[in-house]
Parts: C-alpha cells; sequence; structure tokens
C-alpha cells in the first residue's frame, strides 16, 4: 500500500509539473510579440490612440516595407486589434483598397477608432469606394465620441469646419485632450483664439505644456511664442528659445523662423517699408 502511494505520489508531481511547464512556456507569446513588434516598427500610425508610447509610428507605410509589413501585421493580427488597423495601412500603401476596407472593417468591429476615421476619410473622398457622406460622418462621429481627434477634427471638417459648430469640437476635444497630445493642441488652439467658448490663455498654455512634453511639434511652437510673450504665464526669453529649437529639430516652420527672429531682430526696410534684410548678433 505504501508503495502504491509513493507511486501515486510522484505520478501527481510529475503530471503537474507537466501542466506547470505547458502553462508557462514562453514560445508561443515571444512569438506573438515579435510579430507586433515589426507590425509596429513598419506600419504603426502616430495618431493612432491604440499605439504605445514607446512605438514611434510612421505617417506612411514604406514601399519597400509593404510586404513585409503585410506578412507580420496579418500574422499579429490575430491577437491585436492594432495589428489588424495596421495592416489595412499596408495594404492601402500597397493599392490593395479592397483588403484595407475589410482590414478596417475588422478592426472597427473590435472597436479601433483609427479604423472608423481612415475608412470614414475613404467614404468621405469617394477612394476605392463609393462616396458616402452619411457613412463618413457616422464614422468620424462614432470616432469622436471616443476621443480620437482625428475623428473631431474631420467631423468638423466634414460640417463645414469649426466654426460651423465650435461649441460641439470644444467639447469633443477635451474629452480626447485626457491622454492625446494631438488633442492638447488642437483643444489649446480654440482656448487661446476663444473659438467655441471664453479664452483661456492659461488653460491653453497648459494643454500645450502636456503636448509639448510629448514632443509635439505644433505645442513645442507655442510653448515658444507662450513662453516668450509670458502669455498665461511666466515670461522666459531662454525657455522659449529652447522650446522653439525642439520644434524647429522637429521640422515645425514656424518655429524655424521664430528662431530667426531671435537671432536677427532688427530689421532693415527701404523707404517703401519692404524688408531688405536682417541684421543678426
Amino acid at each position: 500500500m505504501t508503495r502504491r502511494l509513493h507511486a501515486f505520489f510522484f505520478a501527481a508531481i510529475g503530471a503537474a509539473i507537466a501542466v506547470l511547464v505547458v502553462a508557462i512556456a514562453p514560445a508561443p507569446v515571444r512569438a506573438q510579440s515579435a510579430d507586433l513588434v515589426l507590425c509596429d516598427r513598419l506600419a504603426a500610425d502616430p495618431s493612432d490612440p491604440d499605439r504605445p508610447a514607446d512605438v514611434k509610428g510612421t505617417p506612411d507605410v514604406a514601399p519597400a516595407d509593404i510586404a513585409t509589413a503585410i506578412r507580420y501585421c496579418k500574422s499579429a493580427s490575430r491577437s491585436s486589434r492594432r495589428a489588424i488597423y495596421q495592416l489595412g495601412r499596408a495594404y492601402l500603401a500597397s493599392g490593395q483598397v479592397a483588403d484595407a476596407v475589410a482590414a478596417w472593417r475588422k478592426a472597427i468591429d473590435k472597436g479601433s477608432t483609427s479604423a472608423m476615421v481612415e475608412l470614414g476619410v475613404l467614404y468621405a473622398t469617394g477612394s476605392g469606394v463609393a462616396k458616402d457622406e452619411a457613412q463618413a460622418r457616422a464614422l468620424f462621429e462614432r470616432a469622436a465620441q471616443a476621443g480620437n481627434p482625428r475623428g473631431v477634427i474631420n467631423l468638423a471638417a466634414l460640417s463645414g469646419g469649426v466654426a460651423s459648430d465650435p461649441a460641439r469640437a470644444r467639447e469633443l476635444l477635451a474629452k480626447a485632450a485626457e491622454t492625446n497630445a494631438e488633442a492638447q493642441y488642437q483643444l489649446g488652439l480654440m482656448l487661446a483664439d476663444g473659438t467655441g467658448g471664453p479664452r483661456d490663455d492659461a488653460g491653453a498654455r497648459a494643454l500645450f505644456e502636456k503636448a509639448a512634453a510629448q514632443n509635439h511639434p505644433g505645442a513645442l511652437e507655442r510653448m515658444g511664442a507662450f513662453t516668450q510673450e509670458g502669455r498665461g504665464g511666466a515670461k522666459d526669453s531662454s525657455a522659449a528659445k529652447a522650446y522653439y529649437e525642439r520644434a524647429a529639430a522637429l521640422g515645425d516652420e514656424g518655429a524655424k523662423k521664430a528662431l530667426k527672429r531671435i537671432e536677427c531682430p532688427y530689421v532693415l526696410t527701404d523707404k517703401r517699408g519692404n524688408v531688405v534684410t536682417n541684421l543678426c548678433f
């Protein structure tokens, strides 16, 4: 009897260890993660709210990367909503509009607001699908309600611009601005101009500062201007220059011009008032 109990005990232990090994085996997870990493590297959208902070993203899928992006995004799409959306981006870059639409519909079913925006753009412009402004508006509205800033902006544009309903645009942007740098920037512009509600320089500056901390070029430029003028907070010329330099490094033309004005503040004009040259120091 004792031997039988010992045999049963060791058999049970062996079975438990086998189950534990299977449960913690990392190989399948690593394979999926590797596919998603490569999909992100080649096809992530910088404006996608689903994009992790450590993923840079690319404005467009490079022609040389399309086939690879499709391969890895298709594999990763089995377990990732973001990958399904990015697969649609890769298909669109390759000219496979029908496949892009199919991928975005799947991503929308799983709640991807970026897929809502992109499919809405196709319907709004009639690119590869029959033009349908009602469908576009419905998709932009869904994305905007979920806090996607591009959904807000595109919805406003389809409705004749922010001016048609600035208070509504401001309301929708406020929700998106809780987490998104582009929404923070866009809402900051509205607060700075008093569009859709009271002008609020301090509130605008706070929003620009949040977006600037995420390296948003436009927000960095606005922080430079607000800091240089002392608008909505303390005035600090050296800090303003630093903001302009960061924005200029990211390609912002307004920041480049502001730096030029700082470096060359004296302007020589002719008798008609036309600028002849700037004097630098």
